[in-house]
């Protein structure tokens, strides 16, 4: 199972029911956390919260899973889900890298994600791969396949949830590992060269996916086209270079509203230190946590950090998607394996994530986005994790999809 065909993904033959109690109960979390958060918090917040809501909508109904794409390709050399990703990382570098360079969108000042490579780096984004194809989802596919009513990305989830804080715990060690400082290529080639370099690799990568699909296959292998009508942009499902350009423009969305990217698992790491915090461990005295602002965002309201409401609107939106599209039908029944896979891919995201800075939205999109070379170095790595990943997937009865094999055109 994985972020983009898990049991209940939206399908074009899917049934045409609406689970409606589902549907006003998302409606209505929308609502009340919308009220809650300009409470608790400002208007800004309560809105990046509907961004959230709105990013887990987009991400369910063009089933964009990460985590999928990668698999498919490296055991089928199927490409059409990193062809998406090209996309939509072309289109966030056209928003991203020229408002970065000019350091403020509308008054508003913006700062990408920039980290320094290293062992750190490497490690993590590479055992985050292979957590991806045991936990069934990255990030982003953890929290809308979760939200969408897959009670195993729930386990997943809760798995990566623990991972996040043991990472928090352990990284100080791993950061002091010899490592590169962090490089801007916005910064230190320009805009111009920046951007088509990077306008050039992704083209490159596309290209590709496109020879070794034709070499395998002896043509490209493409999804079944969606339904036609009005009515497939609340329901889906949608085309999924729809769903990558939508992902580039909310990513700028969250930049011009919060300052800076989108990211997923730092919140991760907050939720999982409140709770060991509360079980009487001492999370204060974890260097992670020393810092003033991280201090103020331990000891207070989650509804106060970003990332963590975004990611709580990210699982309504996915929500309120699934009962739209008649697919929110959780089955609470997980094989043992399958449920081991999940447990031991979950601890892994998380780790790796907070070793790697972040994860395949943290580190690779928004990393990329930003200029930053730490977003390239993220995604080789993890790249290597998710071959790995791939391989291990049929000891815990987990699929490896193939088709089969063209000869002609």
């Amino acid at each position: 199972m994985s972020a983009s065909t898990h049991a209940i993904a939206p399908t074009a033959s899917g049934p045409l029911g609406i689970n409606r109690r589902t549907a006003l109960t998302a409606c209505g979390l929308l609502v009340i956390g919308f009220g809650l958060i300009d409470q608790v918090v400002d208007l800004r917040q309560s809105a990046l919260y509907l961004l959230g809501a709105v990013l887990g909508l987009v991400l369910y109904h063009a089933a964009f899973g990460f985590t999928s794409a990668f698999r498919v390709f490296i055991a089928d050399r199927r490409g059409e889900g990193l062809r998406a990703q090209m996309l939509m990382l072309a289109v966030a570098v056209l928003l991203f890298f020229p408002a970065l360079s000019a350091g403020s969108v509308f008054g508003q000042p913006v700062q990408g994600y920039v980290f320094p490579i290293g062992v750190s780096l490497l490690f993590g984004s590479f055992i985050f791969g292979v957590g991806m194809q045991l936990g069934g989802g990255c990030a982003s596919g953890t929290l809308y396949t979760a939200g969408g009513g897959s009670v195993r990305m729930l386990l997943t989830l809760a798995a990566f949830i623990v991972g996040s804080a043991l990472g928090a715990a352990d990284l100080p060690w791993w950061a002091a590992l010899p490592h590169l400082q962090p490089i801007s290529l916005v910064k230190d080639w320009g805009l111009v060269p920046a951007l088509l370099a990077n306008l050039l690799a992704f083209a490159v990568i596309a290209a590709a996916t496109v020879v070794l699909e034709r070499r395998r296959h002896g043509r490209l292998v493409q999804a079944p086209s969606p339904h036609a009508g009005a009515a497939r942009l609340f329901r889906g499902p949608w085309p999924i270079l729809g769903g990558a350009v939508a992902l580039a423009v909310l990513n700028f969305a969250t930049l011009v509203l919060s300052g800076r990217p989108w990211g997923i698992t730092a919140a991760f790491a907050l939720w999982g230190s409140q709770v060991a915090q509360q079980l009487g461990v001492n999370v204060t005295g974890w260097h992670y946590w020393s810092a003033p602002a991280a201090q103020a965002a331990l000891h207070g309201s989650v509804l106060k950090d970003v990332t963590s409401v975004m990611d709580f609107g990210i699982m309504v939106g996915a929500l309120l998607a699934a009962a739209l599209a008649g697919r929110f039908a959780p089955a609470a029944r997980i094989p043992l394996r399958s449920a081991l896979a999940a447990i031991a891919g979950g601890v892994m995201l998380g780790y790796g994530a907070r070793l790697a800075y972040g994860c395949n939205i943290g580190s690779y999109f928004s990393g990329i986005a930003s200029g930053s070379l730490h977003g390239w170095v993220w995604i080789v790595m993890a790249f290597a994790g998710n071959v790995v990943g791939t391989r291990l997937r049929p000891l815990f009865g987990l699929a490896v999809e193939r088709l089969p094999r063209q000869t002609s055109c």
